[in-house]
């Protein structure tokens, strides 16, 4: 939908092991301040009318309850750690209360990996109560995401498990084999549709392993990645809002350093740079404020650089 405005909350702002990490008694971890407290990467989006997920780690089942969200048009994976994906099984709570199943968008990749680690999704006949689960397969080009058809809505048969309801009343299986639960995504070309959007991936990396990130209207949000190749700085020109991860200090194999990030920053120029994934190497928040406003200064950083933290909300 072109000439949409995205608007972003931050479910979740820590790195894989969350903070307070357990056992830790650092100030970080010791710390009172609720802006310290995070769960695990995560960000829900509100874009064209539709309610996206990005990522649903271990903590996706407080961080809906949290923000009391109840409806989602799509999941969209960046790649396929655990700290990004244990949290699909509870899509269950949606699949009843909303009467769909969760549309995810990932890579053939991360694909590959959820049918390993989620077998009981992808058994047939189907496990009753198992994940209602349609899978759209990605890649770098831009993608479009729509409302829901009438046409999907999901009826729970007792001890038999989910159908869908067609027009006539009739139901039928959700998925008696695995073609029925994946398809191509649909590539771009709204030309002024209303019921859909566009996401623009960015693809980068996390060390070796190809991750993705997404751009909504003038919002960016990167997460897990240690390199952008040089391709994919023009999706990111006259943002409005940029989200990168950093995990620490010094340089990281999978993850930017806080420097890099500061380059980065510079570099794309969007009017915020928020910083995510964060670990509890850095100071508690108000310092850290304080240590990045000092640092973009002297280094003459051309965007405002801050820390994100879980339920910041930006539009």
């Amino acid at each position: 939908m072109k000439g949409s405005s995205a608007r972003l909350t931050f479910l979740g702002t820590g790195t894989s092991q969350g903070v307070p990490i357990i056992g830790c008694k650092c100030k970080v971890c010791r710390s009172s301040d609720e802006r310290d407290k995070r769960f695990r990467a995560s960000v829900f989006v509100e874009y064209g009318g539709l309610n996206i997920l990005v990522d649903a780690g271990p903590d996706f089942r407080m961080q809906m309850l949290r923000h009391d969200i109840a409806h989602l048009d799509a999941i969209l994976l960046t790649h396929n750690h655990k700290d990004h994906t244990g949290g699909l099984d509870d899509v269950r709570s949606l699949n009843y209360v909303d009467r769909r199943a969760a549309e995810i968008y990932c890579e053939k990749n991360v694909l590959e990996d959820l049918i390993r680690e989620y077998p009981y999704v992808f058994k047939f006949p189907k496990y009753p109560g198992a994940p209602e689960w349609m899978l759209h397969v990605i890649e770098e080009r831009p993608f479009i995401i729509r409302k829901d058809s009438a046409d999907k809505e999901l009826v729970w048969v007792h001890d038999v498990g989910y159908h869908y309801r067609l027009h006539d009343g009739s139901l039928i299986p959700t998925a008696r084999c695995l073609d029925d639960m994946i398809d191509q995504a649909e590539v771009a070309s709204l030309d002024g549709e209303t019921t859909a959007v566009t996401i623009i991936p960015i693809r980068g990396l996390h060390d070796k392993l190809p991750v993705l990130g997404f751009r909504f209207g003038d919002i960016a949000y990167i997460t897990d990645m240690s390199s952008i190749p040089e391709s994919e700085f023009e999706k990111l020109k006259g943002l409005k809002h940029l989200t990168l991860n950093t995990v620490s200090y010094n340089r990281h194999h999978s993850h930017f350093s806080l420097e890099e990030t500061l380059e980065l920053a510079d570099r794309i120029q969007s009017e915020h740079t928020w910083l995510t994934h964060l670990s509890h190497s850095f100071p508690v928040h108000e310092e850290f404020c304080q240590e990045l406003n000092r640092l973009c200064s002297e280094k003459n950083v051309r965007s405002i650089v801050q820390p994100a933290y879980d339920g910041l909300v930006i539009e």
